[in-house]
């Protein structure tokens, strides 16, 4: 284990340090499953990553995914920025895109150049709809009134590997007020597998098409500043509600505002056959490097 080099990488944000870090590790198919939730709870990310090898299999790279309590099927930020790290010291930045293979299946990461700098899109397994709630219980969770929630669209859980509940509001004053009553959650504890996340139209960014904020207290997790996979349970919410009139969607979202940690997601969702195609995209910086000692 000593020496096993890894990368620390910045995901979704709008600068370097504004948005979701990640340690991600490299040639780590030696190491036990204990010892990686051992290192995932000393980084103590919100996730860290383990590359099994930089060889693949079935046409990509084995990947496994922790948080610092325990081992997850998927989650957004650290697919784009493990991508990042396998295309730039691993492929030596041959690839235009990237296949992870995870607990949830094989994920592709599409490198697209742009006049600034380059986006990373990943295409989540398409989105499952799951149980919904009423307004006044996620209100009660939220500590917000019930008429804080927009009534023409549900509250409801959604999955692209990682379960969120998606709860939309009126406003960004209401968005903002937003803060869990964690003795409530936990009395919910049963029916929230992952976390909620609540949006609302007004933006802080006039360039911005939604404001969300996520929180994840059931992982350990109070808000979360960039959310990939839960803004893909959110496209794919958008798309079948057709919020903004339409089954397609292409839009941009701020996340992390209050955090003082201002993240940028790029979002889409469209059809593909009788599928409904989601999928993330932002940006990706290169914080450190170095060697587990």
């Amino acid at each position: 284990m000593s020496g096993l080099t890894f990368y620390l990488v910045d995901v979704f944000g709008q600068e370097k340090f504004a948005g979701n870090q990640l340690a991600v590790f490299i040639d780590a198919g030696n190491l036990a499953t204990e010892t990686m939730q051992k290192i995932a709870n000393e980084m103590h990310f919100s996730e860290t990553t383990f590359v099994l090898s930089s060889e693949k299999r079935d046409g990509g790279f084995d990947v496994r995914i922790f948080t610092p309590n325990s081992e997850i099927p998927f989650a957004g930020h650290p697919t784009l920025g493990t991508a990042y790290v396998i295309k730039r010291f691993i492929a030596a930045g041959q690839e235009d895109s990237v296949v992870l293979n995870l607990k949830v299946g094989q994920i592709p990461v599409i490198f697209q150049k742009g006049f600034d700098y380059e986006t990373l899109w990943v295409k989540q397994v398409p989105p499952v709809f799951c149980e919904t709630f009423t307004a006044q219980r996620l209100a009660r969770v939220l500590q917000l009134d019930e008429a804080d929630l927009d009534p023409l669209f549900p509250v409801q859980e959604v999955s692209t590997g990682l379960p969120f509940i998606i709860v939309p509001l009126k406003t960004l004053e209401a968005t903002k007020r937003a803060t869990v009553n964690v003795n409530v959650l936990r009395e919910m504890a049963s029916e929230v597998r992952g976390g909620i996340l609540v949006f609302c139209p007004q933006t802080v960014d006039k360039c911005n098409s939604l404001h969300v904020r996520v929180f994840v207290d059931l992982l350990g997790i109070p808000e979360d500043p960039a959310t990939g996979s839960g803004n893909g349970c959110l496209a794919g919410y958008l798309s079948r509600y057709r919020y903004f009139g339409t089954d397609n969607v292409a839009i941009r979202v701020e996340q992390g505002i209050e955090l003082g940690r201002p993240s940028l997601l790029l979002l889409k969702a469209y059809k593909t056959g009788d599928d409904l195609q989601v999928e993330v995209g932002g940006r990706v910086f290169l914080v450190a490097e170095g060697k587990l000692a």
